[in-house]
């Protein structure tokens, strides 16, 4: 298996990736990872850590491939392969691709993966490292234009099929849905669909939240995951408008180390990126899914807390063949809108868990530790 992850400079690969490779060793799977960005420091000496994007074009395409070289000559070495990258760079140079197109059909990966992370966290990545000269707008325009450059090379080397995008996430459910989606085909892949935003209306609040939690989790030991929540930045749009009502100049979000400092005005300026992304992006998402696992929580009065995304969700896994199952918790009966697109609707969250083992939608687990 080789595999080419790219994601914009800020994401944090690096670190992310190194944790794949730990689970996949604890499932007994050696996973190679090539970072080509610390190739092409080795290649640089006199290069200071973080400047290497300042280069003149020309060195820097040298550098690259180069560094690719060593990677082409040691990748037929190992069984599994990994090759952390970049697609694109928008940078000093302006927008500029990362990559040689000889070279990476040379590469011929069976598996090209965008990863994706929230606009504050990059973001606040890139200030820690030092690196302020960017506005909001540049970061969320180089996440689309990273995911998109990523799918056509997939396209142009490999064709439908191969191409992936991935969230960072805060915690090891991404880490263990990446290492699923690389090494064990087998499992299948599914969408997790249920209300994002606060469910409107008495009943909604911490149960609901609990709720929705715990279908995630379930999930996610049985398939490999794509969770909308893993890119949540919805909340940052309440956040910037109570800004702005304030007159204050700057907004912050997160907590302790994950706190971050943004200029109101940029925040503004991209909320409606923020809302085309989540709308195009989850489509994908449904899109590289085999099916969809849409949870419908029951607020007060048996009521069903059901947004309009998750309607939209539905209609579109369902026109793209894709299976779609729904637990529906509420106490009224679901409308033929929901009826007419399921495979099947459950009652429970049990319910359903014991159709997917009981109908082979579950494989048996492989060796190693991963799966228990």
């Amino acid at each position: 298996m080789r595999v080419v992850v790219t994601g914009q400079v800020g994401v944090g690969k690096k670190p992310f990736l190194g944790r794949v490779a730990e689970l996949a060793a604890q499932d007994g799977q050696e996973l190679a990872i090539f970072n080509v960005g610390d190739l092409m420091y080795a290649e640089a000496p006199d290069v200071p850590p973080g400047r290497i994007l300042d280069l003149p074009l020309g060195r820097l395409t040298a550098l690259r491939r180069s560094a690719f070289k060593d990677v082409l000559a040691a990748a037929g070495r190992h069984n599994h392969v990994l090759v952390n990258t970049h697609a694109t760079f928008r940078w000093r140079h302006g927008l500029f691709y990362a990559f040689d197109p000889d070279q990476m059909q040379a590469l011929d990966a069976d598996l090209y993966v965008a990863m994706v992370d929230n606009i504050d966290a990059v973001h606040r990545r890139l200030v820690h490292d030092g690196h302020s000269d960017h506005s909001l707008k540049d970061l969320i325009v180089w996440r689309e234009e990273e995911i998109l450059a990523t799918e056509l090379l997939s396209q142009i080397v490999r064709g439908h099929g191969r191409f992936y995008i991935m969230a960072r996430g805060d915690d090891d459910s991404t880490a263990h849905a990446m290492v699923r989606l690389l090494l064990h085909p087998r499992v299948r892949k599914a969408y997790l669909s249920f209300p994002m935003s606060h469910v409107d209306g008495e009943g909604a609040g911490p149960a609901i939240d609990a709720q929705i939690d715990d279908f995630r989790g379930q999930m996610k030991r049985y398939f490999t995951c794509f969770d909308p929540a893993d890119v949540e930045e919805k909340y940052l749009g309440a956040l910037a408008l109570e800004a702005a009502r304030l007159g204050k100049r700057t907004v912050e979000a997160g907590a302790g180390p994950r706190r971050v400092r943004m200029d109101t005005a940029q925040l503004l300026d991209i909320l409606a990126d923020i809302d085309g992304q989540i709308y195009a992006r989850d489509f994908k998402l449904i899109d590289q899914s085999d099916m969809i696992v849409s949870l419908v929580p029951a607020l007060s009065g048996g009521r069903p807390g059901l947004s309009s995304g998750v309607e939209r969700e539905l209609q579109h896994a369902h026109e793209a063949a894709k299976d779609v199952f729904v637990i529906w918790q509420p106490t009224t009966a679901p409308s033929p809108f929901i009826t007419e697109t399921a495979t099947r609707v459950f009652a429970s969250l049990a319910e359903a868990v014991a159709y997917f083992l009981d109908n082979d939608f579950v494989p048996p687990p492989p060796g190693g530790t991963l799966f228990t």
